[in-house]
C-alpha cells in the first residue's frame, strides 16, 4: 500500500475541531451524511439517492493533484467528537477569488459548526484570495446566517441547478472582500 499523496493544504485549528485535508478513510462517513436527502437537496452537486462509489469518487477528486477545489474535513476527534462533522471547501476562481462551500452532518445542524468552519477558513485564507463568494438556496436561511455571521455581504439573487432536486433553485449570492 502506498501513502496518499496530497497537494499541500494546511490544517486549520478552531476551538472545537480541526479543519484538515480529506483522507480516503473519510469516504464512509461522507457517504453516510450525504445520503441524507435533506443534506443533498441543500447542495448543487450531491445526488439523491447517492449512487454507489460517489463518496469515494468525491474523496479521490479532493485528493487529486491539480484540483481546483480544496476540501477540509471538520474533524472533532481530538476533542472526543466525530472524526467527520462536516466539510468546508474553497474553489479557486480567477483574479485571486475563491468560492466557499460547506455542509454539516444533519444530526449536528444548529450547533455553530458551519459558522466556526467558514470563519476559520476565511481568517486563514489559504488561497490568499482577495474576494470570497458563496451562494445558498433561498429555502436555507440557516446557511445564509452562517455567511452573514462570517462578514459576507448580500450580492444578489440568482438560480442554480440542484442535482438532488432535479430542478433550478433560487439562490442568494454573497461576497466578502478581504482588506
Amino acid at each position: 500500500m502506498r501513502p496518499e499523496q496530497i497537494a499541500f493544504q494546511p490544517a486549520i485549528e478552531t476551538p472545537r475541531f480541526t479543519l484538515r485535508p480529506m483522507r480516503a478513510a473519510d469516504a464512509g462517513l461522507v457517504a453516510l451524511y450525504t445520503s441524507d436527502r435533506r443534506l443533498a437537496e441543500g447542495t448543487r452537486a450531491i445526488p439523491h439517492p447517492l449512487p454507489p462509489g460517489a463518496a469515494e469518487a468525491f474523496v479521490a477528486r479532493a485528493l487529486a493533484e491539480g484540483r481546483d477545489e480544496d476540501v477540509w474535513v471538520m474533524d472533532g476527534s481530538a476533542l472526543g467528537q466525530a472524526e467527520v462533522l462536516g466539510l468546508a471547501s474553497l474553489t479557486r476562481l480567477d483574479r485571486d477569488q475563491s468560492e466557499i462551500g460547506f455542509w454539516v452532518a444533519p444530526g449536528l445542524w444548529n450547533t455553530g459548526f458551519a459558522s466556526e468552519a467558514v470563519q476559520a477558513l476565511v481568517a486563514a485564507n489559504p488561497h490568499a484570495s482577495r474576494t470570497f463568494f458563496a451562494e445558498v438556496f433561498q429555502d436555507n436561511p440557516g446557511s445564509a446566517r452562517v455567511l452573514v455571521n462570517a462578514g459576507f455581504d448580500y450580492l444578489g439573487d440568482a438560480e442554480a441547478w440542484s442535482v438532488a432536486r432535479g430542478a433550478k433553485v433560487a439562490t442568494w449570492t454573497y461576497v466578502k472582500k478581504m482588506g
